[in-house]
């Protein structure tokens, strides 16, 4: 089933043509991956379907119904969860207000109990403190999206902490959670993927699964380092 689906995507800043004519689509508990170099439309691509950026053109649909001009509140409500770039951390609430931000939408308190218990669940570092990154995937999950979008979950990390985060993305993809991630670590992100899209300059230039495309010549002398 289509769970997500952008249709032929221009979205601009201002005169800066950023996304010019991307289609892709993420079925229903997959992790499909977003690689490509700094400036080629990975974060914009988030930043259009979560309705941060109103496209000039084409579609976004989520299970079928067009969320392209709507709001961000309501695309939230519908079912859109971002963890954004550089965690967006409320730093003066405690772990456990940003957890409840995250849930504004729900009103079910039992539900947002739960959806605290499941954090601490993934998270048990977060009881103590916890790591910035796992707060903000936390939070990203409070609300029980339908898809969750990541936005280069692994800047800044240690390697110790970057193994542990793609570690927590397959156990989310286990449980059920449908994943469209942008990573700079393309290694590491076409590892956990099921499939992939390469962009470059606003434009899709190759897809297909990710281990079809971590084995493209082009993908691996410009962003695996072989």
């Amino acid at each position: 089933m289509k769970l997500l689906e952008l249709e032929n995507v221009h979205s601009y800043y201002g005169k800066i043509h950023a996304l010019k004519g991307i289609s892709l689509t993420v079925e229903e508990g997959e992790i499909v991956t977003l690689i490509g170099g700094n400036g080629a439309g990975k974060t914009t691509t988030l930043r259009s379907i979560s309705g941060l950026i109103k496209p000039k053109e084409g579609l976004v649909k989520l299970m079928g119904v067009d969320i392209t001009r709507m709001a961000p509140n309501v695309v939230h409500r519908h079912g859109v969860g971002l963890v954004p770039e550089g965690r967006g951390i409320f730093p003066r609430l405690t772990v456990l207000e940003n957890l409840e931000m995250g849930a504004y939408i729900v009103k079910d308190k039992a539900e947002i109990e739960r959806g605290i218990q499941y954090a601490f669940e993934l998270f048990p570092r977060l009881n103590s403190g916890g790591e910035q990154q796992m707060l903000a995937t936390a939070r990203g999950l409070m609300s029980n999206p339908k898809i969750l979008l990541m936005d280069e979950p692994s800047m800044g990390l240690a390697p110790v902490l970057v193994d542990q985060i793609f570690e927590v993305i397959r156990e989310l993809n286990s449980r059920g959670t449908t994943i469209l991630l942008v990573e700079q670590n393309a290694l590491m992100a076409l590892g956990v993927a099921h499939r992939a899209y390469v962009l470059q300059t606003g434009k899709i230039i190759l897809s297909g699964a990710a281990q079809d495309v971590a084995r493209d010549e082009s993908v691996r002398r410009a962003y695996l380092g072989i």
